[in-house]
């Protein structure tokens, strides 16, 4: 899979922050039975799955290009932000992302959209950064577009009880405070050539987005799937679900949507090259090229 996917006169590329083995497959996909995961350990070792049977995830962002903007896909972990419960993203001092954004030719003012297709920890870490103990917008010329039912929920949990979720506190609201978001519904559109397509399930108006025109376009998941097993198995929802049975139905209905298609899905956390075209594969589907 080369670095950049050409989509007629748009560009995808990767921004990748970590990949490692981050939790043990059966904690992280909890109704996923030890003959299930025996049946499949073959073929999902080494790949995406350790010999410990620890999922293989990739933290990453998606730049796409078009001719008149530079948007950011989700935004990962970031920098200096406490997340005591996560010991491998706690108060995180790494130049990984930023190296990584250069090595692309971008630097953070370069781009115009920040699109978060959910409000999870690892997808908003890079909205904002520590400027003499301040949060400030990471990308100076941006605006944020934010589901404004995501955000209505994610404000309610976070006045709640702060210390459930940090990253509202510290990757979300100062970006509302700085006046830099954009509501949206999870059907909007950037242009003529990038959607949002409704995905729900794992939060509760999760969106993923559609680049590109019939024959040349690709689906940047965000966090609709997390692993290929639940390509095969669909219904195999994963522990911080908001809805794992209608997680489910988002991850079959679009399945088998793009089924046999030339689309290009782009997952957030499948491993190095993350990136697949679906077909079938018994009563579910496949993703990876390298999947038997």
């Amino acid at each position: 899979m080369p670095d950049i996917i050409s989509l007629g006169d748009i560009t995808i590329q990767r921004i990748v922050e970590q990949e490692t083995a981050l939790f043990g497959a059966q904690g992280f996909l909890p109704t996923l039975s030890d003959d299930v995961l025996a049946e499949n350990r073959n073929w999902m070792q080494p790949t995406y799955l350790d010999a410990a049977d620890n999922l293989k995830l990739c933290i990453q962002s998606y730049v796409v290009r078009t001719p008149h903007h530079t948007i950011l896909v989700d935004s990962c972990i970031g920098n200096d932000k406490p997340r005591p419960n996560r010991p491998d993203w706690h108060m995180q001092k790494s130049d990984t992302w930023m190296r990584n954004l250069a090595g692309i030719g971008l630097t953070v003012a370069d781009i115009d959209v920040v699109m978060c297709t959910h409000l999870h920890v690892d997808h908003v870490g890079w909205n904002t950064r520590l400027d003499n103990g301040a949060w400030v917008p990471t990308f100076p010329n941006a605006e944020y577009l934010f589901s404004a039912i995501e955000l209505e929920h994610w404000q309610a949990r976070h006045a709640k009880d702060p210390l459930a979720s940090p990253w509202i506190g510290d990757s979300v609201l100062p970006i509302l405070d700085a006046k830099r978001e954009r509501l949206v519904t999870s059907e909007d559109a950037i242009g003529d050539s990038v959607r949002l397509i409704p995905t729900p399930g794992h939060t509760i108006d999760h969106f993923s987005v559609l680049v590109g025109a019939a024959g040349q376009d690709a689906l940047i998941t965000g966090d609709m799937i997390h692993s290929p097993l639940q390509a095969r198995y669909p219904e195999l929802g994963m522990r911080a679900d908001y809805d794992q049975v209608q997680g489910g139905a988002t991850r079959r209905k679009i399945f088998s949507c793009y089924c046999d298609t030339s689309t290009l899905i782009c997952t957030a956390h499948f491993p190095l090259p993350s990136m697949g075209r679906v077909t079938k594969w018994g009563e579910g589907f496949r993703l990876m090229a390298d999947v038997p």
